[in-house]
């Protein structure tokens, strides 16, 4: 009844304190006979919130400690208990990729160009169906990447006819967007805005923010080798919405004389002609001519400018530079190598999706293979699972594979992301970058603290092991002998009785040989069976100190 009229007391003590819960605990801890409890709580959303913890998760376990301690002392019932009370709190903890994801996902990426597939013979933009690409693509990297260095890795992309291609027109060079855009360099030359941004499906240049505003900025494509090319086009698939704007306000330049990261303003440019009042919806153009390139190397740019009063609106989804060559159906591969011992080698035990992957898990509107990657709203996690039950039936137990992947983020644009999967019990399961664990609390008299304590029951075998181990031990022989006939502790003060001490030697016994490996500073709370007249049970406290058990 005292504890029920205290509790009383201190609702109404809330009302009149100007610190309730410092006021509360001090009330508390006063106590000779404080509030013991012992319980278990999940952190909530509000929990992770109230704590500033914005990805509902902490970072570490030592955060984790340094903020939940704290943290129990302002919640019901806990700001009420006291010492000797325990609480176990489960919570999330971030643990990041798995090792060695990031090795893959960060790595520099090559993709082979056309004069590449046609060092390995091939006379198209791509291997043909009957070659095997890991028998090409080392000669390539060998030639091309000068200096590697030794574990250094490549995603090496790729096509691949599906069927064997026909004579017609090929495409030289092209660029996709947004997946081309890093690529490109980003010119301001006057304006705040950044008129060209990234969408879903396409590149935008718009200078309206509110209101139209005046900008210029310039997309300049990487050099463009078109030696031994003859006979070339050029086509762009793009909408253009005037909103009543002067048509002269973007173009499509090219020069010969441009340098990366030079000042546009001292090479040639020359506008590329065309209609540009036709292109109300996304369409792709005619070939236009381009042979006055034939041979040259070049540089792409997409101008856009706009004024205080007109700002048109740009989507480019994609351009190319056409040749007379073969064409056909293909996939977008890509594979890793790794340069060791002075040659490059394909990766072992890891995937990267190919376009017909991206396909295969649905074309359509919010699909993958609608634009080839996954993204905010298209999750990996939806489809990986029965993508890789249906393509890696036959793993075994424990085995391990890295899927890497194509990902678009509305934030940071185009981006390789992946992630580890593990065969466990017949099914590929992905790495979890948080998990549940969970952490005790104690109270030490004044506030809570994390606490390694672990409780602990005694079962048949531990009174047998005991009585076992100090039957001949001297001073020990007729309480042991009494535990071995009736199998619990006799506490009731007679001469086959066991004293506090003769109690720590005995749960000392317990825990050397349920945890022989427990480290100094270990914590136990065991529960064992009594006769102190009748039958019942009774707790002893423990801490292991300079490899001994001791009472706590």
């Amino acid at each position: 009844m005292k504890k029920i009229i205290y509790l009383l007391t201190l609702s109404a003590f809330v009302f009149t304190a100007c610190d309730p819960n410092e006021d509360i605990n001090a009330e508390i801890d006063a106590q000779e006979n404080p509030i013991v409890g012992n319980a278990t709580y999940t952190f909530t959303d509000e929990d992770y919130e109230a704590l500033e913890l914005d990805f509902g998760n902490f970072s570490s376990v030592d955060d984790a400690k340094t903020m939940i301690a704290p943290y129990l002392q302002t919640i019901a019932p806990f700001q009420y208990w006291g010492n000797g009370s325990s609480v176990t709190v489960n919570y999330e903890l971030f643990v990041g990729s798995a090792e060695g994801v990031s090795d893959y996902t960060y790595a520099d990426s090559y993709e082979l160009t056309n004069a590449d597939y046609a060092a390995t013979g091939s006379d198209a933009s791509g291997f043909y169906p009957n070659v095997d690409p890991t028998d090409e693509i080392p000669a390539v990297l060998d030639a091309q990447i000068s200096d590697p260095t030794e574990g250094q890795i490549l995603l090496v992309e790729y096509d691949q006819y599906i069927d064997t291609p026909d004579v017609g027109l090929t495409n030289f060079y092209q660029a996709t967007f947004p997946a081309d855009f890093e690529d490109f360099e980003l010119i301001d030359a006057s304006g705040s805005l950044d008129a060209w941004t990234t969408g879903s499906s396409n590149v935008q240049g718009s200078g309206y923010d509110g209101a139209a505003q005046a900008n210029e900025e310039w997309l300049i494509s990487p050099e463009i080798d078109l030696s031994g090319a003859s006979d070339l086009l050029f086509q762009i698939t793009q909408e253009i919405d005037l909103f009543g704007a002067d048509v002269s306000l973007f173009d499509i330049l090219i020069a010969t004389d441009y340098n990366t990261g030079g000042d546009v303003a001292t090479a040639n440019w020359t506008a590329l002609s065309f209609d540009k009042t036709i292109f109300g919806n996304m369409t792709t153009s005619e070939d236009f001519d381009f042979s006055a390139y034939d041979g040259e190397s070049i540089h792409i740019a997409l101008k856009y400018s706009s004024t205080d009063s007109e700002s048109p609106r740009w989507r480019i989804q994609n351009f190319a530079v056409k040749a007379i060559g073969v064409s056909g159906d293909s996939v977008n591969y890509g594979a890793y190598y790794m340069y060791s011992d002075g040659s490059w080698e394909l990766a072992e035990n890891v995937y990267y999706l190919s376009s017909a992957d991206f396909d295969s898990m649905g074309e359509g509107s919010g699909e993958p293979g609608r634009f080839d990657n996954f993204s905010s709203s298209i999750s990996p996690n939806s489809y990986l699972p029965a993508f890789l039950a249906i393509n890696f039936p036959y793993g075994q137990e424990e085995e391990e594979l890295i899927v890497t992947y194509a990902y678009y983020s509305s934030s940071s644009g185009a981006q390789v992301r992946g992630n580890l999967y593990t065969f466990t019990d017949g099914v590929w399961m992905a790495h979890q970058s948080t998990i549940s664990t969970s952490l005790q609390f104690g109270h030490d008299g004044t506030q809570w603290v994390p606490d390694n304590t672990i409780r602990y029951t005694l079962v048949d075998a531990d009174y047998s092991n005991v009585a076992s181990a100090l039957l001949t031990t001297p001073g020990f022989e007729d309480a042991a002998g009494n535990l071995d006939n009736y199998g619990n502790f006799n506490r009731t003060g007679s001469g086959t009785s066991w004293s506090d001490e003769m109690m720590v030697t005995a749960m000392g016994v317990v825990l050397d040989s349920i945890d022989p490996s427990a480290e100094d500073g270990q914590k136990y709370i065991t529960t064992f069976n009594v006769y102190d007249g009748s039958s019942g049970t009774q707790e002893l406290s423990l801490i292991k100190e300079d490899g001994a058990w001791i009472l706590n």
